[in-house]
């Protein structure tokens, strides 16, 4: 892992003079004494459900792992209570496996404190009797039992500053940059012993890995250098024992969850158009283990797969995105249709990244026995597990809670022969005859996708009385991997037109108030509230988190400039041209729009750079404008505080401008 990151923005502009112009004093020491907002009376009204994490079904099928609000707990399928695991001390635990023989659990523990540190545990089926096998120096993730139960593989960055991944907060520059490089490797922890030895070389980057079935060696997705950028060209390995690995496949785009087959002869794994590592979608492909020509499983689907697993020795079953909805299907090896098991709104994601059918279904079809997270924008998550579409509900975790917002409703429409889907979230309490606010909110990504999850950030929209649109323009998961790939060289084009489009369509079916138009959008959808607002003066207020004002200037700052190669072609210095009819900063002169910018003053994806040279653009040509920087923030704003004033912010803009609208 590459640790480079940008300058702590403070001491630039102390240079400048203006250090105490990006982060309004309100942030750190609001009136506890004024009345709250409205905004603010909508936001606190909000239920919150219990947050529900990773979940681990055992092969045998008969017992569940999860996390719900932080807690591990392990219950039968069959029903009962749930059996709380406890460790002493200060201690989050995360990334729960099952050993083959479903006798045994593995998990990590983060340790509190400034220097990063985690900890490895079993613990028996039931969740008793919790054994601490290591305390490692750095950061470490994905335990994995081998075939046989002496060991545990995790992937390990020893000495790791911070937590793994672009999202993170990136450590400062300061003094001499010497790029030094944190590689994360695959370990292994003998647990009669519980020797640690680091088995991959130190120079590779693993992002992903399988065990082989027989225990000699694994199958894994890795890259040379820096762990934030080369993800995107990462390729897939075979890894001994000893450590060596050998290269059997180089993909022509992302590559990721990579499994082994049943008999240790073939791998399966998803490529595609990818912008972000852990946001999957693609075709599913087959390679074999010796290395060789890859097979594409599914030409052509339209839709999505996001994980796999072998239910079969032929046969992999997947979950998907289709057309916005959650779905499951089935493929064989051998060729032939791709079966679809289930559909439906409900996001009904295997919940954690190490998604495994019970082993005891060894079936395909609706013999093949999942655990997953239901959840919708009307009903709160919980954890189903079963037969896939005949699920039964096993924790009542959220039973009290009720929506606070209006309907949801999956929504279609056309630009010229391009078909889009999006969401569309009704104002509470719609009164007939009445017209109301719309809010585009533009997903992230963008190989990403709206879905109908619970909230989702458009309750408090819906709550204060406006309709909440979340389009997936060309470029978003769901459609195949065609429409995936329809924005390349054309970021700010199709894309963009198809958020209009949608904008048009709600605006003629709904009771749309066109002078009353806003748009948010972070990350990529940050990108796109900073260019719409160079193309169109429909929106009457934007607020653009984490956005990408000037790809000259961020591809020379950010932490993950490898993203960019698939989309563009070219680099920045290669293909000017290619960036620059994307580039907002090239017509902003345009902007009318009253526009908040909130970012996070450590974000390696999107540097907080990006937003001060919109602001002060903005700035420059009389633009209302406002600009927050959150303190030790990622990419993704995660402390609460912060998260809550985000939001709050937001709503508040928006309040405060349509307010001003004619």
């Amino acid at each position: 892992m590459n640790v480079r990151t940008r300058p702590l923005f403070y001491s630039l502009a102390l240079c400048l003079g203006f250090a105490f112009l990006p982060v309004p004093i309100s942030l750190f020491a609001q009136d506890q004494t004024a009345a709250p907002s409205r905004a603010e009376a909508v936001l606190d009204s909000m239920p919150h459900a219990k947050r529900i994490g990773q979940v681990a079904l055992s092969p045998d099928g008969a017992r569940i792992a999860y996390f719900a609000d932080r807690k591990l707990s392990v219950m039968a399928v069959r029903g009962g209570s749930s059996q709380e695991i406890a460790v002493e001390g200060d201690l989050r635990l995360r990334d729960v496996a099952w050993s083959a023989d479903s006798k045994r659990i593995a998990f990590m523990a983060d340790v509190g404190g400034d220097v990063t540190a985690a900890q490895v545990w079993t613990a028996v089926a039931d969740g008793s009797a919790p054994v601490k096998h290591a305390e490692l120096k750095g950061y470490a993730q994905a335990p994995r039992f081998s075939p046989d139960g002496s060991k545990l593989s995790l992937l390990f960055i020893d000495g790791m500053p911070r937590a793994a991944g672009p999202l993170q907060p990136m450590t400062p520059l300061a003094g001499v940059i010497d790029e030094k490089i944190y590689e994360q490797r695959i370990a292994t922890i003998d647990l009669s012993t519980n020797h640690l030895t680091q088995v991959t070389p130190a120079d590779m980057y693993v992002y992903e890995y399988d065990w082989m079935p027989d225990g000699q060696g694994w199958a894994a997705i890795a890259a040379h250098g820096s762990g934030d950028a080369n993800w995107w060209i990462a390729h897939l390995y075979r890894v001994t024992a000893t450590g060596e690995m050998r290269e059997i496949y180089k993909p022509k785009l992302q590559i990721a969850n990579p499994r082994v087959s049943p008999d240790g002869k073939n791998v399966a794994f998803i490529e595609g158009l990818m912008s972000d590592e852990g946001s999957t979608g693609g075709d599913i492909y087959l390679v074999p283990l010796s290395g060789g020509a890859a097979q594409n499983l599914t030409p052509g689907i339209k839709a999505s797969p996001s994980a796999l697993a072998w239910t079969a020795p032929d046969r992999i079953t997947f979950a998907e995105n289709v057309d916005g909805n959650s779905g499951f299907g089935s493929v064989s090896i051998n060729g032939g249709a791709v079966d679809t098991l289930w559909t439906g709104e409900e996001v009904a994601a295997p919940a954690g990244t190490a998604w495994v059918p019970g082993g005891s279904s060894t079936g395909a079809g609706d013999k093949v026995v999942v655990a997953i997270v239901r959840q919708s924008a009307s009903v709160p998550p919980e954890i189903w597990a079963g037969p896939i579409g005949n699920w039964k509900q096993l924790t009542n975790l959220n039973a009290d809670i009720e929506p606070a917002w209006g309907e949801m409703r999956n929504v279609h429409w056309m630009n010229g022969d391009v078909r889009v889907q999006g969401w569309l979230m009704l104002p509470k309490d719609l009164v007939r005859g009445k017209t109301y606010p719309l809010i585009v909110s533009v997903h992230g990504g963008p190989s990403a996708a709206c879905m109908s999850r619970w909230a989702e950030g458009s309750g408090p929209l819906s709550a204060m009385g406006y309709f909440a649109l979340c389009p997936n323009p060309r470029g978003s998961y769901g459609q195949g991997e065609a429409f995936t790939q329809g924005n390349v060289k054309d970021f700010g084009g199709g894309d963009f037109r198809d958020i209009m489009a949608g904008v048009d369509a709600i605006s003629k079916q709904y009771p749309i108030d066109s002078k009353r138009i806003g748009i948010r959008g972070h990350s990529y959808g940050g990108y796109m509230a900073m260019w719409a607002e160079t193309q169109t003066q429909r929106f009457a207020a934007a607020v653009a988190g984490a956005g990408l004002s000037d790809w000259l200037s961020y591809y020379g700052l950010n932490d993950i400039d490898e993203w960019m190669i698939p989309f563009f072609g070219a680099s920045v210095y290669d293909d000017p041209a290619v960036y620059a009819k994307s580039d907002p900063m090239h017509f902003v002169k345009a902007v009318k729009t009253p526009t908040l910018i909130l970012v996070g003053d450590r974000d390696g994806e999107v540097p907080m750079e990006q937003s001060v040279e919109w602001w002060h653009a903005l700035k420059n040509l009389n633009v209302p404008t406002q600009l927050v920087v959150y303190p030790n923030e990622g990419h993704a704003i995660a402390k609460p505080a912060d998260a809550r004033d985000y939001t709050l912010r937001s709503l508040e803009w928006f309040e405060e401008w349509f307010a001003k609208s004619p």
